[in-house]
């Protein structure tokens, strides 16, 4: 179904229906190094200017792949950043010691934040075909002391793969679906995700009622079909496999009425967010959770293996004993070295 190798890193179908090669935007979550470093480093390896617009925001602009964004990954400091001191008014009563306090509140609360919040670096979309030089960046920023998942307990970091899809025809995108929910347990074995990482509610699965629902070879909606079953399944941001942003780039109405999420934006791909941030492992690169995707890719792009593995995952999902033995992990072991 797939390739054996990490190096062999392209999908079977590299160009978009109109011919653009695809690309991939990608979110790296980090800590134990600081922002101006993370910032250097992408500048030294692809040029640009670095740009800072608050303490919790930087950028790195004009580089060869386009233009970085670099966070302190939580909406809550950046709230605090810009509100000046309101809050922190009201709560002392316009005392003459609200920007001294606010001075040192800012300084004491970046410095906590850092110890729980990671910074995250947010890729420009990225030609595939050009993901194996960016992801050389995870060495220098693992030389620089950058920290992953598997750090501390509390280091629920992750990486985010955003692949444009070839095309945006319902079809297509319940291949995608399918492929991933087929493959889900075998990616989750081999990227050994982490319990903090299971623990929080941002990578939760599909419910298997869902699961069921579109792998039965008789589901076959149309686009607004797929749109409405997806919503009612699942009316949140927080899957694994989100897929909220594409919905929302094909029919924004759609999705707003049920998801009031200010986070969603619409964009043609696939939001990605299962994969550990293991950046401190010297054997880790971004084209190791890249690889386990890419058997998505091939198996979304191969209709007659995907029908037989869906029909084969049905009955995986009824099995007794179907968590309790590895049986299916083989299977598509199996399917993924053939």
């Amino acid at each position: 179904m797939g390739q054996s190798e990490v190096s062999d890193f392209l999908p079977p179908r590299l160009n978009t229906a109109a011919g653009a090669q695809r690309r991939v935007g990608i979110e790296i979550e980090m800590a134990g190094i600081e922002a101006d470093a993370i910032a250097r480093c992408l500048q030294a390896e692809f040029g640009g200017s670095i740009e800072r617009h608050t303490r919790y925001e930087l950028s790195v602009t004009g580089t060869e792949f386009g233009d970085f964004s670099l966070e302190l990954d939580s909406d809550f400091f950046k709230e605090l950043e810009q509100d000046s001191g309101g809050q922190l008014s009201k709560l002392i009563g316009g005392s003459d010691v609200v920007a001294e306090i606010e001075n040192i509140s800012a300084d004491v609360v970046a410095a906590a934040a850092e110890q729980f919040v990671p910074w995250e670096i947010v890729s420009p979309p990225i030609a595939i075909a050009q993901l194996e030089k960016f992801a050389a960046i995870t060495g220098e920023l693992r030389a620089l002391g950058a920290k992953g998942t598997r750090h501390a307990a509390r280091f629920a970091f992750g990486v985010h793969l955003n692949p444009e899809l070839p095309d945006l025809d319902a079809g297509t995108i319940l291949r995608y679906l399918q492929a991933y929910v087929c493959l889900y347990d075998w990616i989750v074995a081999r990227e050994k995700i982490d319990l903090s990482r299971r623990l929080t509610p941002y990578i939760k699965h599909f419910k298997r009622s869902y699961i069921q629902q579109i792998i039965d070879p008789g589901y076959q909606p149309d686009l607004a079909t797929l749109i409405d079953d997806y919503l009612d399944a699942n009316p949140t941001r927080n899957r694994s496999l989100d897929m909220l942003p594409l919905f929302a780039h094909l029919d924004e109405q759609r999705v707003r009425a049920v998801v009031q999420d200010s986070r969603v934006k619409g964009r043609p791909t696939l939001h990605y967010r299962l994969p550990n941030c293991d950046i401190d492992n010297p054997h880790w690169t971004l084209l190791t959770p890249w690889y386990h995707w890419l058997q998505v890719e091939y198996l979304a792009n191969d209709s007659e293996q995907l029908a037989t593995i869906c029909q084969a995952y049905q009955q995986e999902l009824t099995r007794l004993g179907s968590r309790l033995d590895d049986k299916w992990l083989a299977q598509c072991q199996s399917w993924v070295e053939s």
